[in-house]
Parts: C-alpha cells; sequence; structure tokens
C-alpha cells in the first residue's frame, strides 16, 4: 500500500481525506482542488481527485474499486454500470470520519451527500478481490459494487480491467491468539506497505470461519503491531499460520476498463 507524501502548494492534498458531505449555502468551499487533481506518493502512487455523490447510506472500505468518467464523477464499480473506456481505480481508506463511523487508513461509513475523494491510480494499493487465482494477470468487473476479480481466465459477459496485476492469491503471516481474545499479536511475516488489509478474511487455528480484519494498529515507524479481528479467537496459539484473502495488494497502471469479455 502506497502513502501520499508529495503536498498541493494549495491547500495540501492527503488522500486518506474524504471531504464532505457538501451542503449547498452552507459557506463550506468545495471542492477544495479541480477535479481531476492528481497527488502523488511512493512506490510510483498517484491518486486522482474526484467527486462521489451517494444517494444512501453507503461504507466505504480500502480496496474498494470505482470508476469515473472524463468529468472525474466517480462510482463503485460494477459490470453493469462500467463504461468500457472509463478509468478506474480503488479507494485506499480514510484518515478521520466525516461523518458517521471511520478509523485510520480505514472503513468509513458515509451518511447520503456529496462527497469529494481521492481514488488510487498507480503504484500499490489494497484491492477488494472476489476470486484471485495464480494467473493473477486477468483483472476483471463482476455484479458486486466495488469488487473485481482475478480469475484464471475472462469470464464472459464481464469487463476487463486492464494495467493491473496481483502479488499473490493469499497473504499469509504467523501471529499469536488468545482465547476469546480478537487481537492478533507477535506478529511475523508483514509488511505494513503490502498488507494485510481491513476487510481482508482470515483463516487459521482458533479462527471463527467469516472472521474479517476489522482494525490494524502501526507504530510510529509504520510497523504493524496488533491486528484486530471481527470475532474472538478459539484458543490460544503461539506462531500460529494465517491467511488472508478477498483484500489483496494490486500494482495500480492507471488501469480502465479496456472491453466486453
Amino acid at each position: 500500500m502506497s502513502i501520499a507524501s508529495i503536498q498541493s502548494d494549495r491547500l495540501g492534498a492527503n488522500p486518506f481525506v474524504v471531504e464532505g458531505p457538501i451542503v449547498s449555502g452552507s459557506g463550506i468551499p468545495a471542492p477544495n482542488f479541480s477535479l481531476g487533481t492528481v497527488a502523488g506518493g511512493d512506490r510510483e502512487s498517484e491518486w486522482v481527485y474526484c467527486q462521489l455523490v451517494l444517494a444512501s447510506q453507503t461504507t466505504l472500505q480500502p480496496g474498494q474499486w470505482f470508476h469515473w468518467t472524463r468529468d472525474y464523477v466517480a462510482s463503485l464499480l460494477t459490470t453493469a454500470a462500467a463504461v468500457v473506456g472509463q478509468r478506474c481505480g480503488v479507494f485506499s481508506g480514510a484518515a478521520q470520519p466525516p461523518t458517521l463511523t471511520g478509523g485510520p487508513f480505514g472503513a468509513i461509513t458515509l451518511a447520503p451527500g456529496t462527497y469529494y475523494v481521492w481514488l488510487q491510480r498507480n503504484g500499490q494499493a489494497p484491492a477488494l478481490v472476489a476470486t484471485a487465482t495464480a494467473a493473477l494477470v486477468v483483472a476483471e468487473t463482476t455484479t458486486t459494487p466495488g469488487q473485481a476479480s482475478a480469475p484464471a481466465s475472462a469470464t464472459a459477459t464481464t469487463k476487463a480491467i486492464a494495467n493491473v496485476n496481483f502479488a499473490a492469491a493469499n497473504q499469509t503471516f504467523t501471529a499469536t491468539t488468545v482465547n476469546g481474545s480478537n487481537l492478533l499479536t507477535s506478529l511475523s511475516g508483514l509488511n505494513a506497505g503490502s498488507g494485510p488489509f481491513i476487510g481482508a478474511a482470515v483463516s487459521g487455528t482458533g479462527i471463527s470461519g467469516g472472521t474479517t480484519i476489522s482494525g490494524i494498529t502501526y507504530s510510529p515507524s509504520g510497523v504493524v503491531q496488533s491486528i484486530t479481528l471481527s470475532a474472538n479467537a478459539t484458543a490460544n496459539g503461539t506462531g500460529i499460520t494465517i491467511t488472508a484473502t478477498g483484500v489483496l495488494e494490486a500494482t495500480l497502471m492507471r488501469p480502465f476498463l479496456s472491453k466486453v469479455n
């Protein structure tokens, strides 16, 4: 996952802050940047400033896929809504909760309204995927808003996403579990930049089926210290192998919707 470091000389670009909801006549200036403005960071990363209009309460999580028009109006990516030729990218996470809930580089729940968000189009990023296989070179849309797929071969009637690949079909690391606790500690085999990511499904000895990552704690230097799970562990364990799937590290190279499969 890339971190934005290049700042704008205007107000300062922070790709992890969601602006809004913007209420007409409130006196709050928006948008704060020109639509289509690009912010850069490490690992060749780039974010694009887009408008997002939500008709209902919506939770955004790191790795969700969006596509946007030539006017930089974004919407969650689905096969039905995808338009061949449009650019696409991912939501990297939110750094503050402007309306309902949220957390550092995590998911955020937004009330209906107009927002302005930074969507990542280049560099290493979390990506929400339904399926990932050893091929890791085929990316396509799905019927689930914000979710892509990386099957071994293209699925008929989906839309192909060009210029993206995935580091692996899953991620493994080791951790200590405590019966009745939802924290994974004594982590090994992790790199903060490449995951795991909030929303990923995890499995391993003492981990209940359907458990996901709901939070990640970092040290001031960026080292992952602990991982919070959506359910408590059911056994004590040391050096337990944990497998994370569903939100994987992707390399984005200005992806776009290239064709109908």
